[in-house]
């Protein structure tokens, strides 16, 4: 394909305007005053960039704008980004390691999320998958996923625990 037949290049849409209509569904307006009804954000890079590489994608799931910072985002339509993303995903993260029925697997874990605690069952130790540097993902057996954000940050316990199972 030479440059000449290409088609050009679209860059997404970064500038919008963001409510919520009636029926409680987010609702995108572009500068041109095209409406999406519908929109979800979708994070890229859910662990590793949280806040960044957010796309907006309309029922069908065609990306239709591109948040590279939340921070850019002015107010009211972050606060509607932040509570959509809350609504759409689900990964508690671990704050600290409470206690273990038995270090060989299968065994119940008892946690500390950031939503509150918990019990969970660690099938094996392959359920605990290391993502980045000292961040690890932890999968229980109805397969729910757990962030251990920065495993260096739990307490001294919560480290010897998980230290039996890496």
């Amino acid at each position: 394909m030479t440059a000449s037949t290409a088609t050009p290049h679209r860059a997404p849409l970064t500038r919008f305007e963001l409510s919520r209509n009636a029926f409680g569904k987010l609702v995108l307006t572009t500068p041109e005053g095209q409406v999406f009804t519908g929109v979800m954000p979708v994070r890229a890079f859910p662990i590793q960039l949280a806040e960044h590489c957010i796309s907006m994608v309309d029922a069908d799931g065609h990306e239709v704008a591109w948040i590279d910072a939340l921070a850019d985002v002015p107010q009211p339509a972050l606060g509607l980004i932040r509570e959509a993303l809350q609504s759409r995903e689900f990964i508690p993260e671990i704050l600290s390691i409470q206690s273990v029925t038995s270090f060989s697997t299968p065994c119940t874990w008892s946690v500390r999320t950031d939503r509150g605690d918990t019990r969970f069952v660690l099938r094996g130790d392959e359920d605990i998958r290391r993502l980045a540097g000292n961040t690890l993902l932890v999968t229980d057996s109805h397969g729910i996923h757990f962030l251990i954000r920065d495993s260096t940050s739990l307490s001294r316990d919560s480290r010897k625990i998980l230290d039996r199972f890496k």
